[in-house]
């Protein structure tokens, strides 16, 4: 018996070593993607997490952290706070579900140390697998335990192939430097993670498809345990909804559903109903305000934390990186 537990550990651990050196091996030899339909690493994706990953320890004490989505990283401008005297970092990626926000707040809580977090909840993400984020930040980020433990959340095979891959690229360093300022097409990369497009404006000339949200339960969970990290960190938050377009926000049956479950965990801003923007002058597609509509959500959520004061003024010191 004993001989067999030994050759079936043997044949074990060879096996996962041969599967580890394939996966490593096919990725650095096979370079077009429809041969490696499970495993995806892409440094650089087009929503620049690896820029703010970059750059985050030049922000330490900020006065408020955003977290969220695209809805996120191309909504709160950074620049527009910095301007009424907030100190802020912008921690938002394509596609971010709860699961991925769950592990950025464990990984860099301590170091941003915020006075104050905006979640935005895009009540989409929470219908999501997390898997399209989860990939980005196995690119972007260093892997750790926090990594693998998201890994395991997600529990696809594309994400464990992606890790091992993203791993060796780790221990023998072999990612390419990040240049200074980030474009990429109409995008801009702005120092502090807000990314800023092109102005340009929507148009649709589609019909309106009706459709149900469907909470994911685990993103729910992930979410719940983000926000009592907040709590046991005595950190306050609100959750903001960024304005999509009416042509977007009415294809959703349940909108009132969503809110009442967000609003159940803390204070909420729901600025499709704060705000009376213009489908077609203050957004660029039916889910993205564009750089005029950016200014009007900003000014106006700068005046509810102002009016509000969620948050004591500061200005730390910080290194200038050479980031616009």
């Amino acid at each position: 018996m004993r001989s067999f537990f030994k050759k079936l550990f043997s044949f074990t651990l060879f096996t996962i070593v041969f599967y580890c050196l394939s996966i490593i091996l096919w990725s650095e030899l096979i370079h077009n993607h429809s041969y490696k339909k499970n495993i995806y690493y892409y440094i650089g994706y087009y929503n620049a997490m690896s820029f703010r990953i970059n750059e985050i320890s030049d922000y330490k004490k900020v006065d408020i952290l955003f977290l969220g989505s695209s809805h996120a990283y191309r909504s709160f401008d950074t620049r527009i706070f910095r301007d009424h005297g907030y100190t802020s970092f912008n921690f938002g990626s394509s596609a971010q579900t709860p699961i991925q926000t769950e592990m950025l707040l464990e990984k860099y809580l301590e170091l941003l140390q915020p006075k104050l977090v905006i979640y935005e909840v895009y009540p989409f993400t929470f219908s999501l697998d997390g898997l399209e984020s989860g990939l980005d930040l196995l690119a972007s980020d260093k892997i750790d335990l926090k990594t693998v433990k998201m890994v395991m959340t997600l529990n696809h095979v594309k994400a464990y192939n992606t890790l091992i891959y993203a791993y060796y690229r780790q221990v023998f360093n072999r990612n390419k430097k990040l240049k200074k300022v980030y474009m990429s097409g109409d995008n801009i990369y702005i120092h502090g993670g807000f990314v800023e497009s092109k102005l340009k404006h929507f148009s649709s000339h589609d019909s309106i498809k009706k459709d149900k949200l469907i909470i994911n339960n685990v993103q729910m969970h992930a979410f719940t345990k983000s926000l009592d990290l907040l709590k046991n960190r005595n950190i306050p938050f609100i959750l903001v909804q960024a304005p999509v377009t009416r042509f977007k926000n009415q294809s959703w049956i349940n909108t009132k559903e969503i809110d009442s479950c967000f609003l159940n965990k803390g204070i909420m801003y729901n600025f499709n109903n704060l705000l009376n923007l213009n489908d077609s002058l203050d957004f660029y597609d039916a889910d993205h305000l564009n750089q005029s509509g950016v200014r009007i959500f900003c000014d106006s959520l700068i005046r509810i934390i102002d009016r509000k004061g969620y948050v004591d003024k500061t200005k730390p010191e910080m290194k200038s990186t050479g980031f616009r």
